[in-house]
């Protein structure tokens, strides 16, 4: 039983020092879903959705950004 925090402790560890990895697969599993595009498409809707992507990346790299500095503290 004494065991048990150095365990849990070695555990959050090894979270930590995996979670940048973690996080970009999520983020690039994430874009492979972003990546489909729809044929025939007019042009309005494509500058959208190029703005939509843009704001996307930079929500994306903002919690990536919150999620280094909490683990971290």
């Amino acid at each position: 039983m004494d065991d048990l925090p150095d365990t849990v402790k070695k555990c959050l560890d090894i979270l930590d020092e995996n979670l940048e990895i973690l996080s970009n697969i999520e983020f690039d599993l994430n874009d492979e879903k972003n990546d489909e595009l729809i044929p025939d498409m007019k042009l309005h809707h494509l500058y959208d959705m190029t703005e939509d992507v843009a704001e996307s990346e930079k929500i994306k790299h903002a919690e990536f950004k919150l999620i280094r500095r909490q683990s971290e503290d």
